[in-house]
């Protein structure tokens, strides 16, 4: 296996645009959060919907292993600097190198293995909602802190909390 096989500098800009596209498509989702914290919850079936049109197209451009692992690191950096905190890095992380694998093994060719990858992906997007279930008490000061209503918390930790986590990482694989 020669230098065929390792990422070049177009694969690289290649990421970075696509990673750059999917962020809008989160950042743009994710404004819907103002409205109702019920909008929050769907982020599982609105961003990998929406998602699915830039990512399809990445697909089309991998040819190597490690564009996706690369672009769930840049995803999970982004997150991180955008106030989401470590807690869901693992999560982006680990979605994004089983979802290269899963490509991979159709090298990176069979439309059944990219949906199933693109499903795998999908689940950094839980990874949001990690401040919200693990840190509970001092995420729900934040919110109220930052001008949050009572209500809009109450409504928040209804939809997301430990006992619906599960459902929502299923609801990001499925409609991924």
């Amino acid at each position: 296996m020669g230098n065929e096989n390792r990422l070049q500098a177009k694969d690289f800009i290649t990421i970075g645009i696509f990673t750059a596209l999917l962020f809008v498509v989160e950042f743009a989702c994710g404004l819907l959060g103002y409205i109702h914290p019920y909008i929050v919850a769907s982020y599982v079936v609105m961003i990998p919907l929406v998602g699915s049109i830039p990512m399809m197209l990445f697909y089309t451009k991998i040819e190597k292993f490690g564009m996706l692992s690369i672009m769930s690191v840049l995803l999970a950096i982004i997150m991180f600097v955008c106030g989401m905190g470590y807690l869901g890095a693992p999560l982006i992380i680990a979605s994004g190198v089983i979802a290269d694998l899963i490509a991979k093994s159709g090298k990176y060719k069979s439309f059944k293995k990219t949906v199933l990858s693109y499903g795998v992906f999908c689940l950094w997007i839980c990874a949001n909602y990690f401040p919200v279930v693990v840190t509970a008490d001092q995420y729900r000061e934040d919110l109220i802190d930052g001008g949050y209503s009572m209500e809009y918390c109450d409504d928040l930790f209804r939809a997301i909390n430990s006992k619906t986590i599960a459902d929502l990482l299923i609801l990001c694989f499925v409609f991924g």
